[in-house]
């Protein structure tokens, strides 16, 4: 097409040219000088015109670049908040375990009171009357376990049945008095089957031989299990 319309250019400018020649007379003395072109010049002339009438055209004509696109800006979630009374994390009880729906708390001394007096080598049964003081049930499988003192020669203590919220239960453990003489104490936790401890750390504490008990004080126990022998619960009829 460019080839097609550059010829045609050529070619009507030669006409012209021919035309101009032909019009001047030819007996007639030349006045001024005649401008001769040649074949290169008026080609070149013609490219020349019909580039610039391209490029008239080229800039008269509409743009076809594409408007820019908006993306869209990235959404992040909302930051949690925390309900009133509610902190952030998990709640911790004493002694560093996670804190849940499950509770203990000491109702009293069923047998053997602080500073019962004991022969060494004697045997006898430890009971506690415990509340579960939490919003759970415990499960059978739940075990109540040395944490800290002395063993007295207790076994840990498997539940052997389910304890509903707000039931009190008998905690029974089978003991031998030591052969040393003083005032000994074993502190007992209860724990989930898998060994989380929680609630009241509830003990037992005698006097072996005949010196005299010390004033008796509760302090915090420590979160180690002793794991022994299953021992049988009496619960509360």
């Amino acid at each position: 097409m460019l080839k097609a319309r550059l010829m045609t250019g050529i070619q009507l400018i030669m006409m012209i040219g021919t035309l101009l020649l032909a019009s001047c007379g030819a007996g007639e003395p030349e006045l001024t000088p005649t401008l001769t072109l040649s074949a290169d010049q008026i080609r070149t002339q013609a490219v020349e015109t019909f580039s610039a009438q391209l490029t008239l055209t080229a800039l008269a004509a509409p743009s076809d670049t594409p408007a820019p696109t908006l993306t869209p800006a990235p959404t992040f979630p909302a930051l949690a908040t925390s309900t009133a009374g509610t902190p952030f994390g998990a709640a911790t009880t004493a002694g560093g375990t996670t804190g849940s729906c499950y509770g203990l708390t000491f109702v009293s001394d069923v047998t053997i009171p602080d500073n019962t007096q004991m022969t060494p080598g004697k045997t006898f049964t430890k009971t506690w009357k415990v509340l579960n003081s939490g919003t759970c049930a415990w499960d059978a499988g739940f075990k109540f376990a040395l944490a800290s003192g002395e063993a007295m020669g207790g076994s840990t203590l498997t539940l052997p049945t389910s304890v509903a919220a707000g039931a009190q239960y008998d905690l029974s453990v089978p003991m031998v008095a030591p052969s040393t003489s003083g005032t000994l104490r074993g502190d007992w936790r209860m724990s989930t089957a898998t060994g989380t401890f929680f609630g009241d750390a509830i003990y037992v504490q005698i006097v072996v031989g005949g010196g005299s008990a010390p004033t008796n004080t509760s302090g915090p126990a420590v979160s180690t299990s002793t794991p022994t022998a299953t021992a049988t619960a009496t619960p509360t009829p």
